[in-house]
C-alpha cells in the first residue's frame, strides 16, 4: 500500500491546526488512539518557526519531568505539545493561567483520545481559550493522493482508516492489528479515562452494536440481550461515541403528520473495526455478509460529513414507517442537500427518493454509488455520484 503517513503529510489537517493555533492560545486535537495525532504534531513541529517541546504524558520520563508542571511549563516559549492530555486533568488550571499571559510566549497543542464531553475540564477550565479539532482516520482524498488507480477503494473500505490497519503489508496483518487495537482499547484505554467496566461486557455490547450498524437505535432490545437496563446500554453507547468508536445520526422531523422514525441511527465510526467485530476476513466475506450494504453506507456517510465540514445539528437522516427514507440530510448555509447511498454501479431513481426530495424540499439529491467516473443526472434534481468523486477536490455537492 505504500507507507503514506511518513512520506505524505496530511496538508489540509495541518493547515487547519496551524490556522487555529494562530487564533487561539491552545488547540485540542482529538481523535481515537492510533489515528495519527502524534504523527501530525511532529509534522507541525518541523514547520513551526520557533522552538517546540513535546511531552508524552504516558512516558514515565516525561511524567517525572512534569512533577512540578508550573516550574517546567511556565518558562517555555514557542509550541508546547502535551500528548494524551486526558491522563493529566490537573494541568488544566495551570494551562488557563499560561493561556492568559500577555503576548502569549507559548502556544499549546493538546492531544487527546476522548471527545470534549469526556474532557469536561478542557471545556470548563479553558473556555474561550481553546479550539477543538477532530482527527479521523485517513480520508479517501488523502489516500488517493498516494495511490493510483481505483482498486484501493475497496481495500480502504475493508481495512478501515486507521493508518496502521491501512499500511499493514497484508490483510491478515491488518486484521491482527485491528484485533489488538480492540483489546487494548477495552483493557487499557478506557480504564485510563476512568471508565471501569468489564472488558468482556463492553466487547459483547460493541459486537452487538456492530450488528445494528446503520439501524435506528433500539436500546431496549440491546438491554434485554445483555441482561442490563436501558440506562446502562445508553451509557455504553455514550462511551463508544465519546471515544470516537461510534457516531449517531439524529432523525429529521418534518412536522407534516407523517409517522416518522424518531430514533437516531447508530454507526460504528471505522469500517475496519466494524468488520473485525463482525468476523469479516476478506472481500468475499464482506460481500456475502448481511451488513455489507450498511457497512458501505457508513463509509460513504462518514466521508460525506467530513467532506462537507458539517457540524452537529447540521446532519440528519429521515425516514417514515411506511418506507420512504433518506440516508443523509445536510442542512447548512441555507441549503438542504440529500444523499442516498447505494452499493451499485448503476443506481436508479426510486419512489422513496422522489418522496424524500419533495417532502424535505431538497435543493438537490445525490445518489452515492460504487465505482469511478463523473457524476451524471438521473432525474430533475437528482444526480448519481460515484464514491471515488469523494477522493478528489473537483466534485463538491
Amino acid at each position: 500500500m505504500g507507507n503514506i503517513l511518513p512520506m505524505t503529510p496530511r496538508p489540509q489537517q495541518l493547515k487547519q491546526i496551524t490556522d487555529l493555533l494562530a487564533n487561539f492560545p491552545a488547540v485540542t486535537l482529538l481523535g481515537p488512539r492510533q489515528v495519527g495525532k502524534t504523527t501530525l504534531a511532529r509534522e507541525l513541529a518541523v514547520q513551526w518557526p520557533g522552538p517546540v517541546r513535546h511531552f508524552d504524558l504516558e512516558d514515565p520520563d516525561d511524567q517525572a519531568r512534569l512533577a512540578d508542571p508550573a516550574f517546567v511549563l511556565r518558562p517555555l516559549t514557542g509550541l508546547v505539545v502535551l500528548d494524551e492530555i486526558q491522563t493529566r486533568p490537573d494541568l488544566f488550571p495551570l494551562l488557563r493561567v499560561l493561556a492568559d499571559r500577555p503576548a502569549l510566549p507559548a502556544r499549546f497543542l493538546l492531544l487527546g483520545s476522548a471527545a470534549p464531553e469526556l474532557l469536561r475540564q478542557v471545556a470548563e477550565t479553558l473556555a474561550g481559550r481553546v479550539a477543538f479539532h477532530e482527527l479521523d482516520g485517513l480520508s479517501l482524498e488523502e489516500i488517493a493522493a498516494a495511490e493510483s488507480g481505483s482498486a484501493w477503494l475497496d481495500e480502504r473500505w475493508l481495512r478501515g482508516g486507521f493508518p496502521r490497519a491501512w499500511l499493514a503489508e497484508t490483510l491478515p496483518e491488518s486484521k491482527a492489528w485491528r484485533e489488538a487495537f480492540i483489546r487494548t482499547y477495552l483493557e487499557r484505554d478506557l480504564p485510563q479515562l476512568g471508565i471501569n467496566l468489564p472488558a468482556l461486557t463492553l466487547r459483547r455490547f460493541w459486537t452487538m452494536l456492530a450488528h445494528y450498524h446503520g439501524q435506528p437505535w433500539n436500546g431496549s432490545e440491546l438491554a434485554r440481550s445483555l441482561g442490563v437496563s436501558d440506562k446502562t446500554v445508553s451509557r455504553y453507547l455514550d462511551i463508544l461515541e465519546g471515544t470516537f468508536m461510534a457516531f449517531r445520526l439524529p432523525p429529521w422531523h418534518t412536522n407534516l403528520g407523517k409517522r416518522e422514525v424518531k430514533a437516531a441511527k447508530v454507526y460504528l465510526a471505522d469500517t475496519g473495526i466494524l468488520h473485525s467485530l463482525l468476523g469479516i476476513g476478506g472481500r468475499d466475506d464482506l460481500l456475502a455478509h448481511p451488513k455489507c450494504g450498511a457497512s458501505w453506507e457508513g463509509l460513504v456517510l462518514h466521508e460525506l460529513i467530513r467532506r462537507s465540514g458539517a457540524q452537529r445539528g447540521e446532519t440528519f437522516f429521515w425516514g417514515v414507517h411506511t418506507g420512504a427514507e433518506l440516508d443523509l440530510l445536510i442542512q447548512r448555509d441555507g441549503r438542504r442537500l440529500g444523499f442516498e447511498v447505494k452499493l451499485t454501479h448503476s443506481p436508479r431513481v426510486t419512489p422513496s427518493m422522489r418522496s424524500a426530495r419533495e417532502t424535505l424540499g431538497l435543493n438537490h439529491l445525490y445518489v452515492m454509488c460504487h465505482g469511478e467516473g463523473k457524476p451524471w443526472p438521473l432525474a430533475e434534481g437528482i444526480s448519481a455520484v460515484p464514491a471515488l468523486c469523494l477522493a478528489t477536490s473537483e466534485w463538491q455537492p
